[in-house]
């Protein structure tokens, strides 16, 4: 079997413009990145089609350490309306090279469901995360300036600083620095640390927007920290947020690629779901139901944190009336939900599948709390066996949900014919499903405790003395009406990554709450979360090469 990255190389791409043309832009609409790359202007967003398009999310059961395939999936549902005669485009985040370089390798689908260049995307693209960085970081140096020169007067408590500068590349010996050493001419010592670029606030931001004017604006609504007084400061009050919208200037454009297919595919932003709303940009989803009739989106790992805030963040704030849900899922995952490990995956085992359909169901439910019936994709491998299929599929039966067989890594378009089919049909009947979760009117205790105890399944809520003393800061600088953007491990429904399945009675313990008021939403901390992830004992970077003809090798 060949590679992704060889059968990415074999596929037949058309130049860009040809697949401009299946959305009907111009060719002087496109500013091109080579051949095969192109963005988008925001002229091209139009309200009135954005309305009447339909949306379809696609999300996942919680993660194992087998993968699930949700961008193969989203990538090959695309391609497979396409294949029963419907206009669809898949709109995807940008791939950052620290997981590319580190343990889970590319985020550009697999097999012959993929969106290509391959390479291009999976190293560099456009150069938008570049530019994210470096906005993040000219922030970074015009406060710590703002702290050398007091005459500016804006007398910042430095102990109130959480912002940090960022780079997009696993490096744990930058989570924790100390900078300004050297002499009173190298600035205030302090302690600091780096954030991987997907990480930033300013990444967030980017994938919220609706224009460069709004971009400017949430740019400088980012809380710094605090005077000595007690007073907030914004970036706003360092007149940060000019220089850094114009470092942004093209970054807030959407990418127009394709697919192995020649489907239509933009791709734009790339924040994480675990720590950040997990979706691409608002700006590439507008763009994308502005275009055509149908659009695949997807939101990072589960339902309980990238789906939860597509739809509770994402969509109250743009607008967006999604029509259909798919949960992606794999015989592998649920034997690793039913216990079994991952030496284990390739035997048969019709029990372990029962016992972990409990996580399934779970993610179910949640999607109906939002008003889905949604479709369950069943991402085949050469190793499941027909019982184990044959269990998922009364499970789901039973549920009164659809279930697909997916084969579209090996078969590309065709093999998701089944699901294309099934998701049409339930676009049909949901004009209008959609309700979110929480209101923005809300209390931040009333929305955490919607997310934990009807989508987490956890019994309650505890604060740390932190946490209380933040939702004290937060009320008192008046944004308690903010959306909340839960941060928790994304291996497990509750806060403990070590439990699988469908964990219950279980308390989410609430360690602080940060404030990302650039981005419109606070960010409550249940457990440890790394925003500057480390690379593993062999990275994938050590396999990454390239040929005496120059082609890369070893991506994935």
């Amino acid at each position: 079997m060949k590679s992704d990255i060889e059968i990415a190389r074999a596929a037949k791409m058309q130049p860009i413009q040809e697949i401009a043309k299946q959305l009907n832009i111009q060719a002087d609409d496109l500013e091109f990145y080579g051949k095969y790359k192109a963005k988008l202007p925001l002229h091209l967003i139009d309200e009135n089609k954005v309305r009447n398009a339909k949306l379809i999310l696609v999300t996942a059961i919680t993660p194992t350490p087998a993968g699930e395939g949700k961008t193969t999936t989203s990538i090959s549902l695309a391609m497979g309306l396409n294949k029963i005669g419907k206009q669809a485009t898949v709109v995807l985040r940008e791939p950052s090279l620290g997981p590319v370089f580190g343990v889970k390798g590319g985020a550009a689908g697999g097999g012959f469901a993929q969106v290509i260049p391959m390479e291009d995307i999976n190293l560099h693209f456009t150069g938008d995360l570049s530019a994210v960085e470096k906005a993040n970081n000219l922030l970074a140096a015009l406060i710590d300036n703002t702290l050398q020169n007091k005459k500016r007067g804006l007398n910042i408590d430095p102990r109130t600083i959480n912002w940090k500068r960022v780079m997009d590349m696993n490096d744990r010996s930058l989570r924790n620095t100390v900078i300004g050493l050297g002499g009173i001419a190298n600035g205030i010592p302090r302690e600091t640390g780096f954030n991987i670029t997907a990480a930033s606030e300013v990444m967030a931001i980017l994938c919220l927007a609706k224009d460069m004017h709004h971009l400017r604006k949430m740019l400088g609504n980012i809380y710094i920290g605090q005077t000595f007084d007690g007073d907030p400061v914004f970036a706003r009050d360092l007149k940060a947020e000019g220089a850094m919208a114009v470092l942004l200037k093209d970054a807030i454009k959407p990418n127009l690629v394709q697919t192995t297919e020649n489907t239509p595919a933009i791709i734009h932003g790339g924040p994480f779901a675990n720590i950040a709303q997990g979706t691409n940009s608002l700006i590439a989803t507008k763009m994308g139901l502005s275009l055509s009739d149908l659009v695949v989106t997807e939101a990072g790992f589960a339902s309980d944190l990238g789906a939860e805030k597509f739809f509770d963040i994402k969509s109250q704030y743009g607008n967006l009336k999604p029509n259909a849900v798919v949960i992606v899922a794999t015989i592998r995952a649920l034997k690793y939900h039913g216990g079994i490990n991952k030496s284990g995956f390739s035997i048969p085992n019709p029990q372990a599948v029962e016992q972990g359909l409990a996580n399934l169901e779970k993610h179910i439910e949640n999607m109906k709390l939002f008003g889905f019936n949604p479709v369950v994709a069943l991402n085949r491998f050469a190793t499941d066996s027909d019982e184990e299929i044959e269990v998922v599929k009364v499970k789901c039966t039973s549920l009164n949900v659809k279930m697909a067989i997916n084969e579209a890594w090996e078969k590309g378009g065709e093999g998701a014919i089944d699901l294309a089919e099934k998701v049409l049909e339930a676009v049909t009947h949901c004009p209008s499903c959609f309700n979110p979760l929480y209101n923005l009117e809300w209390t931040i205790e009333q929305k955490i405790s919607a997310i934990a105890i009807q989508l987490y399944g956890a019994k309650a809520v505890e604060y740390s003395l932190k946490a209380h003393k933040d939702i004290e800061l937060i009320n008192k600088l008046g944004m308690n009406y903010l959306a909340v953007c839960m941060a928790k491990t994304q291996n497990s429904l509750s806060d403990n990554p070590d439990l699988r399945g469908r964990p219950e009675g279980f308390t989410l313990n609430i360690r602080e709450i940060e404030i990302a008021s650039g981005a419109g939403f606070v960010i409550p901390i249940a457990g440890t979360i790394m925003r500057m992830p480390g690379l593993p004992a062999i990275p994938a970077a050590e396999n990454i090469n390239f040929d005496d003809e120059g082609n890369i090798t070893g991506l994935f």
